[in-house]
């Protein structure tokens, strides 16, 4: 069992960490995280107790949590979203007091909200970026309870190691398409800060598993042994998976009265964290219109999150480069400057909005104070007591209003009927302004229709938009 117990609690307690530690703001990477997690203990607890009441239900969690994370990953559009991630917390409450209170084979009640979220993800295939993903995270759903209920059945069907270990599989694939879909809807990339942080977790796996092991070997079904073993190997992978938040709070403490000192530490760790996972402009260049405005309205939503903003592919607009240069040498090159500017030209498009001087809240107004108020400005109006200091008259005026005169989901919709508005206006700008990005956004959609495996062939008989 250590054999093969370690290494799958070593990876998938790693990729959950890591899940986390990409977008710890996103629930979608919490809930994905929590049944990698959740299965690396349900490993530990089957090398202590081999068959255990307390095993089988760890190992039931990762479905209920697998069912939140297809409910969380459900486009906005879906009518039923909200109701639905909403009423997965107390279903999967029922369910997972069900698990423990059923036996044996009854424990498998606990796919019922799986079957039911996969059920979602199928019937609003259509909607999701990449499109093939609902019909990948429904074919490892699938593969997922197949594992369990053969591992739950009664019966001697063989050692249940080779089980588990496929179960382990089958979660890591998991926790693979979470990243994907992460990557999608941020427009980022996802290889280049995986494999680096995959490497470390196989480094840290051969030696800090691989001693491990031969120490549970020597010591079998001794708990005093093996559970510190596995501690061993969750700190280590953790460490690896949790990297950027381990070196901040590590800053903190090694530098707690050098306030400066840690500013710049946080600011060059920002950067260097978001360089792997930024889009390079050949692969901006490709999108088309409708992805750009998601992505405008996306870095609506982050104006105020500045490591979101370095990673936005929305940074390499030519406008902004442009207004770099102009400004001084060698601060396009600077990922830092590039967000604050990005920043800049997103309040500049909102004042643009505003129909006159002072506060209104008329139709005219409903886009300019949902986007100046709640994306610029920050405000939070539906907290339960929202921060109010530094606050002007206008924006005081602004928040009693959104409090109680205008519901949640029709500031959303103000919000992102603003955002798109911008959206045109920047597309409108960019390809008056640089003809050249035109020829290229078509060549790429063209290309990506034909294959959006591989950008880089170009159909026959257009010629090469750099020879231009």
């Amino acid at each position: 069992m250590p054999a093969i117990a370690v290494p799958a609690f070593a990876l998938t307690w790693w990729l959950g960490c890591y899940l986390v530690a990409r977008d710890p703001a996103r629930v979608v990477l919490w809930r994905a995280g929590g049944a990698l997690g959740v299965y690396a203990v349900a490993v530990a607890a089957w090398s202590v107790a081999p068959g255990s009441a307390v095993a089988e239900v760890l190992l039931c969690v990762p479905a209920l949590c697998w069912s939140g994370t297809a409910t969380a990953l459900l486009p906005r559009g879906v009518p039923e979203r909200r109701l639905v991630n909403v009423g997965w917390a107390y279903a999967s409450v029922l369910f997972l007091i069900l698990a423990v209170v059923l036996p044996g084979v009854g424990k498998l009640v606990a796919l019922t909200p799986l079957a039911g979220a996969t059920t979602l993800l199928l019937r609003n295939r259509d909607r999701f970026r990449p499109h093939p993903l609902p019909v990948a995270l429904s074919a490892t759903a699938l593969l997922h309870a197949v594992g369990l209920t053969v591992l739950l059945a009664p019966g001697d069907l063989g050692p249940p190691e080779p089980l588990i270990a496929a179960i382990g599989l089958d979660l890591l694939l998991f926790g693979f398409l979470v990243a994907i879909a992460d990557a999608a809807e941020a427009g980022e990339r996802l290889v280049p800060d995986l494999r680096r942080s995959f490497v470390a977790a196989v480094a840290a796996t051969l030696l800090c598993a691989g001693p491990a092991t031969l120490t549970m070997l020597a010591a079998p079904r001794a708990a005093a042994v093996i559970v510190p073993q596995f501690v061993l190997v969750a700190v280590a992978l953790g460490a690896v998976g949790l990297a950027a938040p381990v070196r901040a709070a590590l800053d903190r403490v090694a530098f707690l009265h050098q306030d400066r000192l840690r500013l710049d530490r946080a600011a060059l760790l920002m950067a260097a964290e978001a360089l792997p996972r930024r889009h390079e402009r050949h692969r901006l260049i490709a999108l088309d219109e409708q992805e750009f405005r998601r992505l405008t309205r996306r870095a609506l939503e982050d104006f105020g999150d500045t490591a979101r903003l370095m990673r936005s592919p929305l940074v390499e607009l030519p406008m902004l480069e442009r207004r770099l240069r102009e400004r001084g040498p060698g601060l396009a090159e600077q990922s830092l400057v590039r967000a604050a500017e990005l920043r800049a030209v997103l309040a500049e498009q909102v004042r643009k909005l505003k129909p006159a001087a002072g506060f209104g809240i008329t139709e005219e107004w409903w886009r300019y104070n949902a986007l100046h108020y709640c994306r610029v400005l920050g405000l939070r109006p539906y907290d339960r007591s929202p921060p109010t200091d530094n606050l002007d008259g206008d924006a005081l005026r602004a928040l009693e209003w959104f409090r109680y005169h205008v519901p949640r989901e029709r500031l959303n919709r103000w919000a992102a009927e603003g955002a798109d508005m911008i959206a045109a206006r920047l597309w409108r700008d960019l390809l008056s302004t640089d003809p050249r990005w035109l020829t290229r956004a078509a060549t790429g959609a063209y290309v990506a229709r034909i294959d959006p495996s591989n950008t880089t062939r170009r159909p026959k008989g257009r010629r090469n938009p750099q020879s231009s």
